[in-house]
């Protein structure tokens, strides 16, 4: 990956300097963008930036007018490539597409568009075209922590696993996705202690070949707090839970009971 000058907002230059996170985007465009290549909420223009040489041309979309300011100085030099300055769900796609790069994640997808964008967009993807990413692993632990509120975890945070993690369900992109979630999950309980909480943890699927952890700015793991419960090691927990993809935190219910 070639070093380049980028024009950038102080949160984009934080994404730039989230490596493992840039490296497992560029080797996914690198191999799979091809064609007609749409770029959504292209933010800075970095993946635009690395599709550009494998592409027959991009529409880099981005709906904040200053950030798409930067993006166009940051491609000036593709001429295939076009930034245009416009919200997503106001876009009227001009051809259908090869490939779709939309990376607007965020854990278990709940404060981002991701799934409402792509539920759009993949009505304009030629058969056998290609998404970048192509979907999220959603996992939950069962913890004891001091979590007042919905919290992103924090460098330093301590709290304690009472169980292993599991995974309840994976979104792919190339699918519409209902943006309701609800759904009652087992846990089980292997350390004893105050059940406070749980862990909300994200895999990133950014291609069949690449899965990428939480990294420093994707998909940060969320605390959710829950009604403190007492459980031994052995027990099984039901914890009900709901949200909205794309909904925002505030839509997140946890509930849990102790079934035995």
């Amino acid at each position: 990956m070639k070093k380049c000058k980028f024009f950038v907002t102080p949160y984009h230059y934080n994404l730039l300097k989230d490596t493992e996170r840039l490296s497992a985007f560029y080797e996914a465009i690198k191999k799979l963008a091809k064609g007609i290549v749409y770029d959504l909420g292209t933010g800075s223009g970095i993946f635009s930036y690395f599709a550009a040489p494998h592409a027959k041309f991009i529409f880099a979309i981005e709906k904040n007018e200053k950030i798409a300011n930067y993006a166009k100085k940051n491609l000036y030099n593709f001429k295939n490539v076009k930034v245009i300055n416009k919200d997503v769900f106001e876009f009227e796609f001009p051809e259908y597409a090869d490939t779709i790069i939309c990376e607007m994640l965020d854990t278990a997808l709940i404060d981002e568009k991701q799934v409402p964008v792509m539920n759009k967009a993949i009505t304009f993807l030629k058969e056998n075209g290609n998404v970048i990413p192509l979907g999220v692993i959603n996992c939950v632990e069962p913890v004891d922590a001091n979590i007042p509120h919905i919290i992103y975890e924090r460098k330093g945070m301590e709290y304690k696993s009472l169980g292993k993690i599991k995974k309840y369900n994976e979104i792919l992109f190339l699918n519409k996705n209902k943006e309701k979630f609800k759904d009652t999950i087992r846990l089980q309980i292997k350390n004893s202690g105050i059940l406070r909480g749980i862990k909300i943890i994200t895999f990133t699927l950014i291609s069949e070949e690449i899965i990428c952890g939480p990294t420093p700015m994707m998909n940060t793991p969320i605390f959710i707090p829950v009604e403190n419960e007492e459980v031994r090691a052995g027990d099984t927990i039901k914890l009900f839970l709901s949200y909205r993809m794309g909904g925002g935190l505030n839509t997140i219910k946890a509930k849990i009971k102790k079934i035995f």
